[in-house]
């Protein structure tokens, strides 16, 4: 078997993992995952009993109970390279002895669910609405880096939307991949299902134009008009396809849910979204405690 060098996997010295700081006994079975680190107190606050509490850089995790229910809230920053980080550290925390720096015979399987805040680009979409992202599509690349990629991948679908866009080969190649479907059936008469982006930046690999013309500034019209088997791409966001496609790699269930704050078509964009927020945030505390 396998041992893992400790340059590959960092362990510190108090027994935690590199990046996040947690120690295997605190990490529970079902994490939420949030981009921003204020948000982890939002939900901590429902919790009826708090475990422990971890902070290091933007990483700041709280392992608690809802419900009767143990859960852990991790805000994993903004982007993708996060997202690899993160995922990677919660499967070693679970599925790596830390003595032995071998992978335990017996796999623990995670249930990872993302709350996030995203950019509708259909114009039948509302500000406020919920959003389960059914399919993720990574404009990143990351799952390339990754054995197995297309076992877990849509490869008609990639297909498809790459000859619908014309797709630029200079950029990443498009990965399609689904979340968990028991995750789809516990949200399903509470969330809009689509297809979501996650995109690797904010502003030009989303069509935004503020001073730096995107290399094609028709691509947004494109992703409007594309359709598949009577479905649309949704919205954009940036961490969704990443957290899909490793959890999927590694056996995990994930997901990733978003509250709608912006209309890229109408050009609108709410930026007091905090009870739109909440709501998600009580919505998945409460299907979550149920299962």
């Amino acid at each position: 078997m396998r041992t893992i060098p400790s340059s590959e996997l960092i362990i510190n010295d108090d027994g935690s993992v590199f990046h996040l700081h947690l120690r295997p006994e605190q990490l529970a079975d079902t994490v939420i995952l949030v981009g921003d680190p204020g948000r982890v107190a939002l939900i901590a606050a429902h919790f009826d009993r708090i475990e422990c509490r971890v902070s290091n850089r933007e990483f700041n995790t709280v392992t608690g109970y809802f419900g009767g229910k143990r859960l852990t809230v991790l805000s994993t920053g903004i982007g993708i390279g996060n997202i690899d980080i993160c995922v990677t550290e919660l499967d070693a925390l679970a599925n790596v002895d830390f003595a032995t720096r071998q992978e335990r015979s017996e796999k623990r399987r995670l249930t990872l669910l993302r709350l996030g805040t995203s950019g509708a680009v259909q114009p039948d979409i509302r500000v406020g609405e919920l959003l389960f992202a059914r399919t993720s599509v990574g404009f990143d690349g990351l799952l390339n880096f990754y054995e197995g990629r297309d076992a877990v991948c849509d490869l008609a679908l990639e297909r498809a939307f790459v000859a619908h866009t014309g797709w630029n080969p200079q950029l990443p190649s498009p990965y399609f991949i689904d979340a968990d479907r028991s995750l789809l059936e516990l949200f399903r008469d509470v969330t809009r299902e689509g297809i979501t982006i996650a995109a690797p930046g904010f502003y030009g690999p989303q069509g935004r134009w503020v001073r730096l013309r995107p290399q094609d500034p028709h691509l947004n019209e494109k992703i409007e008009s594309f359709e598949y088997d009577g479905r649309r791409i949704t919205n954009f966001e940036m961490e969704s396809s990443a957290l899909a496609g490793l959890s999927a790699l590694m056996g995990h269930r994930a997901a990733t849910i978003c509250t709608i704050i912006a209309q890229r078509v109408a050009l609108e964009a709410e930026t007091d979204y905090r009870p739109f927020v909440e709501r998600m945030i009580r919505t998945a505390l409460e299907r979550l405690a149920s299962c």
